[in-house]
C-alpha cells in the first residue's frame, strides 16, 4: 500500500478525525502552534478552564461556619472538621488539597458570589451567556472570539484543547484554532512507526497532500506527549464521563494542560487557552461524587500552576475556573443539588493575589431558593480583559464598565 492510499485509509477509517483534523477548518496540529515559537507579543496568557454541568459551589468553597448551611443540606454538608480551612469560616472542599497549598502561598483567588441578573438554569442557555458574556439577548460571538477580532484574527492566538471549538472561541470576523488530543487508537495492523512513516512528505506531494501527512506527524507528537504524561504518574482515567451535552467528550484535564504546558514553555504566540472538564450535573448521592470530580480538577490543575511558576513564561499565566452555574442552596431528595445560580470563580497564577473577594451571597435572603449573586461575571472578564490581555474591556463586553479589583 503506498503512502498516500495508506493516509486515505486512515483518514477514512477515523485516526485523523480523532486528531489534528477533528474540527474541519479550524483544526491545527500541535506542530502548528509550536511553530510560532517566539512570536509571542508583549503580555500575559489566560488559560480557561471550563466546568461542564454546574458545579456545586457552596460544597467547593464552603460556609461552614453559617449555620443556614448546615440547616439546607442535611447529609449534604460539611462539618468544620472536614474542610481545608481558608478563613472567616469558610473552606475548601477535601478533594482540592492542591488549592488549597496554592491559597496558603498566596497564588489563588476565590471570587464568591459570580453570576449574572435573571439567570437561567439551563445547561445549554447558561453556558451561552458565560461564554458569550451577553446575559440580556442571544448573541453570535463569544467573548474571547470578539477579543481575537480586535487582535488580529490569527486562530492560533486562541486555541483549545477540546474536541470541538467551545463558542466563546468564535468572533464575528475570526474564531480560534482546537487541537485535539487524548489518546490515539488506530486501527489492527497500524503501528506507530507505520504512522511516522505517514508523516513524512514525500517530494511529488502537492500542497493539500504535505498538509495532510504534517497532520500525520503531528498526530505521533501528541501520542508521544500523551505516553509521557501517563509515564509521569496520571493515568487517564476511561470512566471519565462526556462533559455533559453542552461540552462533548474532552481528553482528561492532565492531558489538556500538559499540552498547554508544552506551548507555553516553547513560548508559542497562543495568548488565550480553553481546556475543559465535565460530569458535574450531580442530581443524586451528590457529596462523593462531586469530590471526586474535584479532585479530578485539583491535582492536575495544581501541577499545572506549580510547574509553570518554574519558568518565565509559566509566570506570565492566569488560570480562571468556572461553571455555567452553581446548584441550589438545598439538598433535593436525593442527596443531590438542582440547578442553580450564582457560584464561586477561581483564579490562579504567579502574579494574582491570593484571598478571599466578592461578597459572599445570603443564605437566607434567597431569590426563589436561590443565592443572589454579588458579583457580575463581565466584571471578571474586564479584569482579563484588561490586566491579562491587555484589551479595552467596553466594546467587547458590549459596553459593560464594572471591573474587578484586588483591593
Amino acid at each position: 500500500m503506498d503512502t498516500i492510499t495508506r493516509r486515505r485509509f486512515l483518514t477514512a477509517g477515523g485516526v485523523v478525525a480523532a486528531g489534528a483534523l477533528a474540527a474541519g477548518g479550524t483544526a491545527y496540529g500541535l506542530r502548528d502552534i509550536l511553530a510560532t515559537a517566539g512570536q509571542r507579543a508583549p503580555g500575559r496568557i489566560l488559560v480557561l478552564v471550563t466546568l461542564y454541568g454546574g458545579n456545586d459551589g457552596l460544597n467547593t468553597v464552603i460556609p461552614y461556619a453559617d449555620p443556614a448551611y448546615h440547616a439546607a443540606r442535611p447529609g449534604l454538608s460539611y462539618d468544620e472538621g472536614a474542610v481545608l480551612k481558608l478563613a472567616d469560616g469558610v473552606g475548601l472542599n477535601p478533594g482540592l488539597a492542591g488549592l488549597h497549598a496554592l491559597y496558603g502561598q498566596g497564588r489563588l483567588a476565590i471570587v464568591r458570589g459570580v453570576g449574572y441578573p435573571k439567570p437561567d438554569r439551563s445547561h445549554f442557555r447558561s453556558m451561552d451567556i458565560w461564554q458569550t458574556a451577553s446575559p440580556e439577548q442571544p448573541a453570535g460571538t463569544g467573548w474571547l472570539g470578539r477579543w481575537l477580532d480586535t487582535a488580529g484574527g490569527d486562530p492560533r492566538l486562541a486555541v483549545s484543547f477540546e474536541p470541538v471549538l467551545p463558542p466563546l472561541l468564535a468572533g464575528a470576523t475570526s474564531a480560534g484554532a482546537t487541537v485535539p488530543g487524548g489518546a490515539l487508537r488506530l486501527p489492527p495492523g497500524v503501528t506507530t512507526p507505520v504512522l511516522t512513516g505517514l508523516g513524512v512528505p514525500a517530494a511529488a506531494d502537492s500542497p493539500a497532500r504535505a498538509r495532510a501527512a504534517a497532520c500525520f506527524a503531528d498526530l505521533v507528537r501528541v501520542q508521544d506527549l500523551m505516553t509521557g504524561v501517563a509515564a509521569g504518574g496520571e493515568e487517564a482515567d476511561e470512566a471519565d464521563e462526556p462533559a455533559t451535552a453542552t461540552g462533548g467528550q474532552a481528553p482528561p484535564l492532565d492531558q489538556q494542560l500538559a499540552l498547554v504546558a508544552r506551548c507555553v514553555e516553547a513560548g508559542a504566540a497562543t495568548r488565550v487557552y480553553s481546556v475543559s472538564l465535565g460530569g458535574f450535573d450531580l442530581h443524586a448521592d451528590e457529596k462523593a461524587a462531586q469530590e471526586a470530580q474535584l479532585g479530578k480538577l485539583d491535582k492536575p490543575l495544581a501541577a499545572f500552576v506549580t510547574r509553570l511558576a518554574g519558568s518565565a513564561a509559566g509566570r506570565e499565566v492566569v488560570v480562571a475556573v468556572y461553571s455555567e452555574f452553581g446548584r441550589r442552596v438545598r439538598a433535593n431528595a436525593s442527596a443531590g443539588t438542582d440547578h442553580g445560580t450564582a457560584s464561586a470563580l477561581l483564579l490562579l497564577g504567579a502574579g494574582v493575589p491570593g484571598g478571599l473577594y466578592g461578597e459572599p451571597p445570603s443564605l437566607t435572603d434567597l431569590a426563589d431558593g436561590d443565592l443572589r449573586h454579588t458579583v457580575d461575571f463581565r466584571d471578571v472578564y474586564a479584569m482579563l480583559l484588561a490586566d491579562v490581555l491587555g484589551a479595552e474591556p467596553e466594546p467587547i463586553l458590549g459596553g459593560w464598565t464594572g471591573r474587578l479589583t484586588f483591593s
